[in-house]
């Protein structure tokens, strides 16, 4: 996985496919539901942001089981005031206390996750004041269920303060927020850690790949520096032989010079003896003249060869400096890697 890839790993953790069930508990939020709703009397339900139910309703009151959501009109005008109650509390960001159609306080306790609506809890059920007959006989007539039946059920509503409804609906609201954010927070950190995990691993292998290659390099260095000092023996070899051509060629002129000399005294008979003498003394001088160059070239090849073997062993020194330097990080880079596994299980866990 490249450096792009794993980039994209961690922005596709993205709010648009973030569901309530991903970041909540749902068999831990019923239980928590139903254990509010029973000792703070309050009747809830929550749901996803199309207003389908996620968990199973909580304490409903008979007055709205029986009654209101027994009609298909009383059903539709129930879920339109859960819609406009999860709308509102959804655009403010937090619950939001209101009166249904049937008369009853209800709440929307909005459920966010940096700043994107994922589920509503709704509830309530209850009045804050004595109902009035004539009210709910309206109502049940508009909705098309018994009167006396509904105007009965009203007295088994609970009446609580608008205040303790507030604080329910806040208590409702803080929990299962926090519970999502961490949730959330969980999903990021797995998502971070996993990524960062890889991307150790990816730097381990390449400085182990580094490390190789600063072996194969101080390997191969070792080497020229043999083949190097092999050229300059040799070089070395070839000044020797120069030297002894030297000798020679002084022998040589030396030869030249006593023949020139006995043939000067054999006269006339002797001239062409002086000839082949001063061409061997000419030879000898070419020959002190191209050991000279030889030798000049040679001094060069030295100076070359000195140079490279310097340059050589700074190179060698800095190679092993590097693969010194690679295995420190890499050992560094293990154990992060082994934090970053630790991290990762943790993640995992909470």
């Amino acid at each position: 996985m490249n450096q792009q890839q794993r980039t994209k790993k961690v922005t596709e953790l993205n709010l648009d496919d973030i569901k309530l069930t991903d970041v909540i508990d749902i068999n831990f939020l019923q239980r928590f539901q139903d254990d509010f709703a029973k000792g703070v009397g309050l009747a809830s339900v929550t749901v996803d942001p199309e207003g389908k139910p996620v968990t199973n309703p909580s304490s409903y009151t008979r007055f709205c089981m029986n009654y209101t959501h027994s009609t298909e009109c009383g059903d539709k005008r129930c879920a339109e005031s859960h819609r406009k109650g999860g709308e509102e509390a959804a655009r403010t960001g937090k619950p939001v206390v209101y009166e249904c159609h049937a008369g009853l306080i209800d709440f929307a306790a909005p459920i966010m996750v940096e700043g994107k609506l994922i589920g509503t809890i709704l509830g309530g059920q209850v009045l804050t004041a004595s109902p009035q007959e004539e009210k709910y006989r309206r109502i049940a007539k508009e909705i098309g269920v018994d009167s006396d039946g509904y105007v009965e059920a009203t007295k088994e509503i609970r009446i609580l303060s608008k205040e303790g409804i507030e604080s329910a609906a806040n208590v409702l609201f803080i929990v299962a927020n926090n519970m999502s954010k961490s949730a959330y927070q969980q999903r990021k950190l797995r998502a971070v850690a996993e990524v960062l995990d890889d991307s150790l691993h990816q730097i381990s292998a390449t400085m182990e790949q580094l490390a190789a290659s600063a072996g194969t390099v101080s390997d191969n260095q070792s080497k020229l520096n043999g083949e190097i000092s092999n050229v300059n023996s040799v070089t070395g070899q070839i000044n020797d032989v120069m030297d002894l051509i030297k000798e020679i060629a002084d022998e040589t002129r030396l030869l030249g010079l006593n023949a020139a000399i006995e043939a000067a005294r054999a006269g006339e008979a002797g001239l062409g003896f002086g000839v082949v003498a001063q061409e061997i003394r000419k030879l000898s001088t070419d020959s002190k003249a191209t050991v000279g160059k030889i030798k000049e070239f040679t001094n060069v090849i030295r100076d070359s060869v000195d140079r490279t073997v310097s340059m050589g062993s700074e190179t060698a020194s800095t190679v092993q400096q590097q693969a010194a330097a690679i295995q420190e990080v890499t050992a560094s880079l293990e154990e992060i890697t082994s934090i970053t596994e630790q991290l990762s299980a943790l993640a995992r866990e909470i």
